[in-house]
């Protein structure tokens, strides 16, 4: 069994941020994070009004980033998979430690605390929990936690909501483009685009403003569908500052990823962001990762390359991008 070491663990013995934990000047939250009042809006989506379509694409390629509301994934939906999520993360140790994910393996799934190298040997005020729900081809249900009870109905039932919203989504960008509704959908896989999901436990920090729990970075992913709970954390940078994402109740936050940046051709921004973590409380989010199968090649849209807009990225099997991406290499 690989071992864990678990920062839910060690903050329940902690009076101080340990020397590993603590960020350098330029990215320390407590003097990083933009304060003035006039902050822009970052925008919020009623996925049922008539311009819904046009203000998802604006979004896309203004902030890489938004919150979507009446998104039709059910409430009952979301406050299932946050329970179990909570009740995960409230096993013993050991408990979850039978999850533990086994890097060296190259595998993507399980219980840990570090993803990728951070080039500064710093540690995240983090653990988290890997597993993909779709399609059933990818899915290995051995890595599914047995406890708590309804873990699996809950994953399943989200996973259909979260198929059913992709769609709409690669369809309003898509054709904001100029392509078909589907064409994104088809580009990044179609039925066998691989849907990731990922809970994140973020526990209370003696010294949060020294530390975060996610270092600035893009999502790999086409993009990433979010639930946070109520505790202040996700932040977004644009235009040279740092802006807190505002908890906004029964919302998804919406993260474009690298792989419709490039599908794009650069039209639309995948968003850098990273996560703070709190003094008093534990912040947990559940983000959904939309990705292309391992073998499958992504690179910009033929109809978005001319003599005019030269392709700006290579195309790569998505695979071999993660592949660098984690471990720092050139693209």
């Amino acid at each position: 069994m690989a071992e864990v070491q678990s920062v839910q663990a060690l903050a329940s013995s902690l009076a101080a941020l340990p020397p590993e934990f603590v960020r350098s000047e330029h990215e320390r939250p407590g003097a990083t994070t933009f304060r003035g009042g006039d902050a822009p809006e970052i925008p919020v989506i009623d996925m049922a009004a008539p311009e819904s379509a046009a203000r998802v694409a604006e979004a896309a390629a203004e902030w890489g980033l938004f919150q979507v509301v009446n998104h039709g994934v059910p409430a009952a939906a979301v406050a299932e998979l946050q329970r179990v999520g909570r009740e995960f993360f409230a096993l013993p140790q050991e408990e979850k430690a039978r999850y533990a994910m086994d890097a060296s393996s190259g595998k993507m799934e399980g219980y840990g605390s570090k993803l990728q190298k951070d080039l500064e040997g710093k540690k995240a005020w983090a653990d988290f929990f890997f597993h993909n729900v779709a399609p059933p081809a990818m899915v290995n249900h051995d890595i599914w936690p047995s406890h708590p009870a309804g873990y699996r109905e809950a994953n399943e039932e989200y996973c259909k909501h979260m198929q059913r919203l992709a769609w709409k989504l690669f369809e309003h960008l898509s054709t904001a483009l100029g392509l078909d509704g589907g064409a994104m959908w088809e580009a990044f896989g179609g039925d066998e685009l691989v849907f990731l999901h990922k809970i994140n436990f973020y526990p209370p920090c003696p010294e949060p403003e020294l530390t975060l729990g996610v270092a600035p970075h893009t999502d790999m992913s086409t993009f990433t569908v979010l639930v946070p709970n109520d505790v202040q954390g996700l932040q977004v940078f644009k235009d040279g500052h740092w802006y807190d994402v505002k908890y906004v109740p029964d919302a998804l936050i919406i993260h474009i990823g690298d792989q419709i940046e490039i599908l794009s051709n650069g039209r639309y921004k995948a968003v850098l962001h990273r996560t703070t973590v709190d003094k008093d409380r534990t912040r947990m989010s559940w983000p959904v990762f939309v990705e292309p199968p391992p073998e499958h090649v992504v690179g910009p849209h033929p109809q978005l390359v001319t003599d005019g807009s030269p392709a700006k990225y290579k195309a790569k099997k998505f695979k071999d991008y993660r592949h660098c991406k984690i471990n720092k290499l050139p693209m």
